[in-house]
This record gives structure tokens, C-alpha cells and sequence, in this order.
């Protein structure tokens, strides 16, 4: 009786932790409709496509940076686990550093960054100026938001994912009220966004670092560092958090690949195909809002079993998130196999597409179904730093997802696409599952 007691708690714990950052993921596509709002009352059609492309240079450039993020985690994760709480304190500075410095560097290459991406951005001059405008005013965030990532990531590390909800919040709230301050109120158009970004995200590092000292009782930032000088510069220790992120970011844009050679694909089939694909790709992404809040809570709880060596306690983990991670992933597929063909028209008014769409959906299902494996085992190796595995496994199945996709595609079409693509997540899953025993093993032995 006691230990189902045990495990409804665990379960609860769980949710609980992982709900906050559901919602916090679900607050940021608020602030895309919001830009697009008031962009869409002042400005031109140019405006809008300016807003969505420059948007895009920077969604690729913190997504390639998303190490700071996750890396951050899964040491934070271990350290706490240990009860190590100078190591801890250490690493909440090596990562803001390590955010800062990358983040300052951007700025010294802003000019390479900028040509090159405007260059390659395939648009009316128009349109290409007004990106060049956001890009040189945004640029000036960068060292707040990698600075930022450092930060949640240290949130999530210790589990406090209502810190982590807060600080998004206050980052997207702020956003909103400065854009439509600077576009509606002061007829800023395309500026007027960039500047609303950059303050909030200057605003947001501040804030973080708040809750930070608060909950971290780190006392005074700089005498606290002083202490721990040595610590934190170790050269050892720096190398290794430079290599765990430096696989990261590889897997990152392993990832990034993927998902492009999918709609590059998509593409080749014509603009109706393509614009469904897409369609059906926004299901997707909305399903991954509520099964990261699993991944994350498994990258945060088995980073502190795997510190603290309780072999056990991660099992239990591991079971508990997944088994979690996997009914909602079957709730989130069957609802979008019996409501699709209503979401659908939301997304698109073009018949063929609409068409096009709901001939693909239960491959899109499936894929959802089958997703969460991959979340949680990317999670669990998050937490126990296991990069290097993080690493082979995605260009492995980045590998197994293009030569099954050449060939399928020639058979079957587009089926034959989003059937890879299903094939791409279950390798993902595989590849990281054959590495998992290790970690099991080395638990055993230390």
C-alpha cells in the first residue's frame, strides 16, 4: 500500500513539474501572432514577409546555440544530485560566461552573419532592406538571450520549472506590449519590433538573474566568484562542458537538416503538397509543446540519480516520465486522427491542400504516437551528459532518414515522405536505445 502511495506521488510530482513548462512553451507562439497583429494593422505585405524571414535568421542562429539550454541542464541536473553545491554555483557561472562570450562574438561577426543570411534569402529588395533594418537592431540581444538559455537551463536542472514558466512569460508579455507599443503607438513598423525585442530580451537576462540569486542563494555575484575562481575557470572542466555542448549543437543541426530535407522534399512535389506538409507539420510541432515538458522533467531527474548514483531512484524515473510521455503522446495522436479534418481548414482555406492534408493525417498521427520515445531518450541523455551518444545516434538516423526517404518517395510519393519521416523518430529512438544499458552499467559499477 505504501509503495502505490509512493508511486501515485512520483506520478503527480512529475505532472506538476512538467505542466509549468508546457505552458511555457505554449506562451511563445502568442508572441509570433502578436507581431504579426500589429505588423498586419500598420504595415504592407513587405512588413509581414520582412518580420517572417528575419525571424527565421534568428530562429536558426539561438536554435544551433540551443547547447547553452540543454547542456546547462543535464551538469546542473548531476551537480545538485551530488549535493555539490559549490560545483553548482560553478557551473551557473560557466555557462553565462560561456553565453556571454558567444553572444558578444555574434556581435563582432554581425556583419558576415547578416550579409551572408540576407544574401542567401530568396525575396524582393524591398523586402531584404527591411530585414536588414530587424537584423542590426536584434543582433544587440544576443548575448542577453544565450545568456538567458544558460539560465533556464540551470531552472531546469534544479526543477524549478515555475521559475522557468515565469521567466517566459515576462519575456513573451513583455515583447507583446513593447511591439505593439513601438508599432501601433509609435509607427515604428519593422524597427519598432526589433527594438520591442532587444529591450525584452535585455530585461528578461535581468529578471532571470534575479530569481536566480534568490533561489540559488548565490549571496553577492562577484564576491561569489571570486570564491570560486579557480573552480570556475578550470581548464578540465571547461573542456568538457565545450565538448558536451559542441556534440549538442552537432545533433542540433543533425536535426535541422532533417526536418529541412523533409519539406525540401515536400517542396519537389509541388506548392500544394508542400503547403500541406506544412499544414500538418504545425500538429506536429504542437504536440512536441506538451511532450518536451516530459523530456525536460526526465533530463532534470535523471541527471540527479545519475549524480547521486542512485541507480534505482533513475529507473523509477525513467519508467514514470515515459510511461506519462506515452499516454499523452497516444491522447495528442488519436485526437488529431478523429479532429483533424476539422483543425485542418483552420490552417488552410485551399481546397486542394485541405485535401491533400487530410489524405496525410494518420501518418502525421502515427508519427506523433511514436515520437515520445525519442523525447524522453533525448532527455535522459540531456541529463547524464551523454553527447558524444546524443550525437552518433541523430547522424545515424539523419542517414537511415534520407536513404529510405530517396527511395520511398520514389515509390510511394509523398506516403512514401512522411512514412520516413515516421521511420526518421522510431531511428532516432533505436539508435539511442542501443546506447542506453551503458548507462545503467556505469551506475552499477560507481
Amino acid at each position: 500500500m505504501f509503495g502505490r502511495l509512493m508511486i501515485h506521488k512520483n506520478y503527480v510530482r512529475i505532472i506538476k513539474l512538467a505542466f509549468p513548462i508546457v505552458l511555457a512553451n505554449a506562451s511563445v507562439p502568442l508572441l509570433g501572432l502578436a507581431d504579426t497583429a500589429a505588423i498586419g494593422q500598420t504595415g504592407a505585405a513587405t512588413d509581414l514577409g520582412a518580420i517572417a524571414l528575419a525571424s527565421l535568421i534568428f530562429n536558426f542562429v539561438y536554435w544551433g546555440f540551443g547547447f547553452l539550454r540543454m547542456g546547462t541542464t543535464g551538469f546542473i541536473s548531476q551537480a545538485s544530485g551530488a549535493n555539490d553545491l559549490d560545483e553548482t554555483h560553478a557551473l551557473v557561472f560557466r555557462a553565462v560566461f560561456l553565453g556571454a562570450g558567444i553572444g558578444i562574438l555574434l556581435i563582432a561577426l554581425q556583419r558576415i552573419i547578416g550579409q551572408t543570411a540576407i544574401g542567401l534569402l530568396s525575396a524582393s529588395d524591398d523586402i531584404k532592406e527591411l530585414v536588414d533594418h530587424y537584423f542590426y537592431i536584434r543582433i544587440w540581444g544576443a548575448p542577453a538571450t544565450l545568456i538567458t538559455f544558460s539560465l533556464l537551463g540551470t531552472f531546469i536542472g534544479m526543477g524549478w520549472t515555475k521559475h522557468l514558466l515565469f521567466v517566459q512569460l515576462f519575456l513573451n508579455g513583455l515583447n507583446i506590449i513593447l511591439n505593439v507599443l513601438f508599432v501601433v503607438g509609435y509607427d515604428l513598423g519593422v524597427r519598432g519590433i526589433a527594438w520591442g525585442t532587444v529591450i525584452a530580451e535585455w530585461c528578461t537576462v535581468f529578471f532571470a538573474f534575479y530569481l536566480l540569486l534568490r533561489k540559488l542563494q548565490l549571496g553577492s555575484f562577484f564576491s561569489r566568484l571570486q570564491q570560486l575562481q579557480a573552480r570556475v575557470f578550470d581548464k578540465s572542466k571547461l573542456l568538457a562542458m565545450i565538448k558536451v555542448n559542441g556534440d549538442i549543437m552537432i545533433r542540433t543541426l543533425a536535426l535541422l537538416s532533417g526536418f529541412a530535407w523533409f519539406a525540401n522534399q515536400g517542396a519537389l512535389f509541388g506548392d500544394q503538397i508542400l503547403a500541406a506538409n506544412h499544414v500538418l507539420l504545425q500538429f506536429v510541432s504542437l504536440s512536441a509543446f506538451f511532450l518536451d515538458g516530459f523530456a525536460h522533467v526526465a533530463e532534470m531527474l535523471t541527471g540527479k540519480a545519475y549524480g547521486a548514483k542512485d541507480r534505482v531512484y533513475f529507473v523509477q524515473q525513467v519508467r514514470h516520465s515515459t510511461l506519462l510521455a506515452g499516454i499523452t503522446a497516444l491522447f495528442l495522436a488519436s485526437s488529431l486522427y478523429i479532429a483533424g479534418d476539422l483543425l485542418i481548414p483552420l490552417l488552410s482555406k485551399d481546397m486542394q491542400v485541405q485535401l491533400v492534408a487530410s489524405a496525410h493525417l494518420g501518418y502525421a498521427a502515427i508519427y506523433i504516437a511514436l515520437s515520445f520515445v525519442a523525447f524522453q531518450l533525448d532527455g535522459i541523455f540531456i541529463g547524464v551528459t551523454k553527447s558524444v551518444e546524443m550525437r552518433n545516434a541523430t547522424l545515424m538516423a539523419l542517414i537511415i532518414f534520407i536513404g529510405s526517404g530517396l527511395w520511398l518517395t520514389t515509390a510511394y510519393g509523398n506516403a512514401g515522405l512522411w512514412i520516413s519521416f515516421i521511420i526518421y523518430v522510431v531511428a532516432r529512438a533505436v539508435m539511442l536505445g542501443l546506447y542506453y544499458p551503458k548507462i545503467g552499467r556505469e551506475m552499477a559499477i560507481n
